[in-house]
């Protein structure tokens, strides 16, 4: 009897060892954790974007594409017309279709608890993309651009612009007082926090000293945001302060732009009210993106700077990433300490942005392949 139990029992250990070996070399999920994973061969990866009214997520979604097909992957490229509900349902559907890494750029930081908890339980890992996923603790890794260096860099080229600051962002001596106002991203965009309060960091010491003064007094995120960052609604606002608090022969000398798509619609505001004439110029006004339309618009002495943010290199470590994920290696990362989604500090890589003028424009973006010289005539 004894002899048998101790064969049973051996037999019953094998079985176990069989079947935990059938277990680790079948699975299914990314692992990420430097152990080994298989069967990710040309496998789903769901790719979530925004929108396609900006230009730079229809260069964000190709390049991530492109790249993770050149890695032999399948790709579920989706755009969500800047639709909440679309997007959610994007990226349940991605779930379903058996994706194993999702990117995701998202409307609403926050919308997609209930599908990243989905993803959780399929064992799929979730990449933020350039905009941080919030309220959820599956959320693996986020890349993007340093986000408060944005809004610094924004803040020092609106001083320069202004001759408060020389190219060298030492001061000049100009006291002013110049007027400003203050334009935010979109609430439901975690960035835009980062941007606004970079900025207004940067600027505080010159309000406080009277070389700036914002004359609508509106010097609040909320005051100052700009749902899903609409061109139309930062035009109206600009129209209303400009006939609220500049109407009486104050003239505007500055406006901090965190978005291209905003500038444009700001500046056609501004032209619609007199300026842009020799007698009257346009203020100096700041951007993101480096669009087409307000690179030319820089070009010609319209918009003054833009932040170039290269999304080429965003895509190649997106894709790096999602590759170390499904083939088992853990992706590099470089700050672990400041993007908080409000359940936990997610691990990031971040890259650095640059200022682009009229002065820099063409060694920044046309000598770096980024455009070529017809795209801006």
């Amino acid at each position: 009897m004894k002899k048998r139990r101790i064969v049973a029992g051996v037999a019953a250990l094998g079985l176990a060892l069989s079947l935990a070996a059938c277990s680790a070399g079948g699975g299914r999920s990314a692992t990420g954790d430097g152990g080994s994973s298989t069967d990710n061969k040309g496998a789903l990866v769901g790719v979530a974007m925004p929108t396609k009214v900006s230009e730079r997520w229809i260069k964000d979604g190709n390049a991530v594409k492109s790249d993770l097909e050149k890695k032999g992957y399948k790709v579920d490229l989706e755009y969500a017309d800047n639709k909440i509900p679309q997007q959610v349902q994007q990226v349940s559907n991605m779930i379903t279709k058996g994706a194993k890494v999702l990117i995701v750029a998202s409307i609403d930081g926050g919308s997609l608890s209930d599908q990243l908890d989905a993803a959780a339980k399929a064992g799929i890992k979730v990449i933020s993309y350039d905009r941080l996923l919030t309220g959820s603790k599956n959320v693996d890794y986020y890349v993007s651009f340093d986000n408060e260096k944005v809004g610094v860099d924004q803040a020092t080229s609106l001083l320069t612009g202004l001759g408060v600051l020389d190219a060298d962002g030492k001061k000049t001596g100009k006291k002013g007082p110049f007027n400003i106002e203050v334009f935010a991203g979109s609430p439901d965009d975690n960035n835009a926090t980062f941007f606004f309060n970079g900025a207004m960091k940067t600027l505080k010491p010159y309000i406080e000293d009277g070389t700036i003064k914002i004359g609508s007094g509106q010097d609040g995120f909320t005051q100052a945001a700009t749902q899903q960052w609409d061109p139309a609604t930062a035009k109206a606002r600009m129209q209303n302060l400009v006939a609220k608090s500049y109407s009486g022969g104050t003239t505007l000398n500055g406006v901090l732009s965190p978005y291209d798509g905003m500038s444009i619609g700001i500046i056609s505001a501004l032209q619609g009210a007199g300026y842009g004439t020799s007698s009257r110029p346009l203020p100096t006004i700041t951007g993101q993106d480096a669009e087409a339309a307000s690179v030319k618009s820089i070009i010609n002495d319209q918009q003054y700077s833009t932040i170039y943010k290269d999304t080429r290199k965003l895509a190649t470590e997106s894709v790096k990433m999602a590759d170390d994920l499904l083939t088992g290696k853990k992706p590099e990362v470089n700050d672990t300490k400041s993007y908080d989604n409000k359940v936990k500090v997610v691990p990031t890589y971040l890259f650095q942005p640059t200022v682009v003028t009229k002065d820099n424009y063409k060694k920044v973006l046309v000598d770096s392949g980024y455009y070529k010289e017809s795209d801006l005539q």
